[in-house]
């Protein structure tokens, strides 16, 4: 009896977490042909896009700056024992290049611009919907899905890639720091070998799909905290599961991106 009460209780938990998942998928859906059918209508909040940016941008640095650093370094430390086992250790600076440029690079930022971004999206939102501000801009006949998702959305979308971008020159930076600790390398030579290595057509994908990634990021954080309820205990949830639901879509999103990109460019 107790065994078949265990598995009544796990098959319940599991029904209830599946539930909560494809309702999650469906508002998702929902609120993202809600944001298209808003984008491109007028006014256009130019200043609060900008806004927005900047403070993504200023408050992402510092941990993105950090991460990529520390990806790049150990990265190389780990690769180049590998190399050395088969002679190959010349490859080194193009093999981390590349793996850095295509795919590190670009998600790991993503990931931490999730953790870091997606939470306090939902956090303010959700502050902001259960303390009744959101209600109050609807009386004032201010369209509060406009001025608060719709500028987040974008925001997240633009500035992701530009962070991206610099990630990957900081995990270059460190790579090199990494190569000096275990060989004698000049930096021209470092430097001449990834650009020899890493081709237009393995940066344009990676940084492209950055622009999925901080829309995925924009639109659960701010769904989280737009649909918040239940007071102080449902902002805290929305601020919890923006950051789940958003790096597993990320990590999806990242496969299906990729089997598209070998599909089109099957070269690269």
């Amino acid at each position: 009896m107790k065994s078949q009460s265990l598995q009544e209780k796990i098959y319940r938990s599991f029904e209830k977490k599946s539930n909560n998942f494809f309702e999650t998928i469906g508002g998702l859906t929902e609120f993202t042909i809600l944001f298209f059918k808003n984008v491109f209508k007028p006014p256009y909040e130019v200043d609060q896009i900008r806004k927005h940016m900047d403070i993504l941008g200023i408050q992402t640095f510092p941990i993105v700056s950090l991460t990529g650093f520390i990806i790049g370094l150990v990265i190389t430390m780990q690769t180049q024992p590998v190399l050395v086992r088969f002679g190959a250790e010349a490859f080194l600076p193009g093999s981390v290049g590349i793996s850095i440029v295509r795919e590190l690079g670009p998600v790991i930022t993503a990931l931490i611009f999730a953790g870091r971004v997606s939470s306090g999206i939902g956090a303010e939102l959700g502050s902001m919907r259960v303390t009744e501000q959101i209600d109050a801009m609807e009386v004032g006949a201010v369209n509060p899905f406009k001025y608060l998702v719709v500028t987040r959305i974008f925001a997240c979308t633009f500035i992701l890639p530009i962070l991206t971008v610099y990630v990957i020159f900081i995990a270059l930076f460190g790579a090199y720091v990494a190569v000096l600790l275990v060989q004698n390398m000049s930096f021209d030579y470092f430097t001449g070998a990834v650009i020899k290595s890493v081709e237009f057509g393995d940066a344009i994908p990676g940084i492209a799909k950055t622009f999925v990634f901080g829309f995925i990021v924009g639109v659960v954080g701010t769904y989280k905290g737009y649909t918040a309820t239940n007071g102080t205990e449902g902002v805290g949830r929305a601020s919890t599961t923006s950051v789940v639901v958003s790096s597993i879509l990320i990590l999806i999103f990242d496969m299906i991106l990729v089997k598209i990109t070998l599909w089109l460019w099957p070269t690269i």
